[in-house]
């Protein structure tokens, strides 16, 4: 066995790079979040406020606004609309219909392409489909009757959130489901058919059999959503810009608000504190669950 000297000499140069790439940037905001730092003096630096920034944060009703659409919209919505259609998705492509059809690789193959398509270039597309004037999906909508006129799903308050959801979960569904999809493979079909000889129903088996083989995936892939989701700056900034107005204003979105158009950096360092503090207890969840399962003999 290597000496305690050793092996502290060995993570030395690993401890130094975590250092400089992750305590001193998170050090840096927190101390830039106690000054009313701005845009036009970076040079000289902002005087010390305490926890001022903090405090106005608190006291605002638009960042509640903000918190509103970042937990439950943003990421509630979000990662429930994925996890279900996940769900759906991967219990359809292991069922035995598709199997009979012999398309089974070729929808895996198709549900690969809006993963492998870059979020960018994905936008483009939506927001084109969307257009009030050019967009298909209203072409569509007035052929077959359902609307008198088009619709501007990114710029009318009772569709924009909706639309949203929809361009982020056609990007990011086929991971979920691919996982949950996954997950199934490993089930053992001896279970499944035993239960179809005892009687059981398709929804009894996906219930008693499908989910609870499912719950640690699900887990997992809920976690990691919510932390991927929370932080989301692309879809909502390059979707519609934080509006109409400020409607879809989130947190990711106001950080860059406050610090590149209001020229606040210090208040904005504040909006990035409160974010990973949230995203710090969600952290202490998910190792909480992680640890207890591994402790009691779960498979993650």
């Amino acid at each position: 066995m290597h000496s305690p000297r050793f092996v502290a000499a060995a993570l030395t140069p690993a401890f130094l790079f975590l250092s400089c790439f992750y305590l001193y940037p998170i050090l840096f905001n927190v101390g830039n979040s106690l000054t009313d730092t701005t845009l036009f003096q970076l040079k000289n630096g902002g005087e010390f406020v305490g926890l001022a920034n903090f405090a106005e944060l608190l006291s605002s009703p638009d960042f509640f606004r903000v918190l509103w659409n970042t937990v439950f919209w943003l990421t509630f919505v979000g990662v429930s609309t994925r996890v279900l259609l996940g769900l759906a998705l991967a219990l359809a492509l292991n069922s035995r219909i598709i199997e009979r059809m012999k398309v089974r690789t070729l929808f895996r193959i198709l549900i690969l392409v809006p993963w492998a398509t870059p979020p960018i270039v994905a936008i483009v597309i939506w927001r084109w489909m969307l257009d009030a004037r050019v967009g298909e999906l209203n072409k569509l909508l007035l052929a077959l009757g359902f609307i008198d006129q088009p619709i501007a799903f990114l710029g009318t308050a009772a569709w924009v959130w909706p639309a949203l959801i929809v361009i982020i979960t056609w990007n990011t569904l086929p991971l979920m489901a691919l996982s949950f999809l996954a997950s199934l493979q490993s089930l053992p079909e001896e279970l499944v058919e035993a239960a179809a000889i005892d009687g059981a129903s398709p929804l009894q088996v996906v219930r008693y059999i499908y989910l609870p083989h499912l719950k640690p995936t699900i887990i997992v892939m809920i976690l990691m959503s919510t932390f991927w989701t929370f932080n989301n700056f692309v879809y909502v900034w390059l979707t519609t810009g934080a509006g109409p107005g400020y409607y879809t204003n989130v947190m990711a979105t106001e950080v860059y608000i406050k610090a590149f158009i209001d020229g606040r950096l210090g208040y904005s360092s504040a909006v990035g504190v409160v974010m990973a503090l949230l995203m710090g207890a969600f952290g202490i969840l998910y190792m909480r669950i992680v640890t207890q399962r591994s402790r009691f003999g779960g498979v993650m």
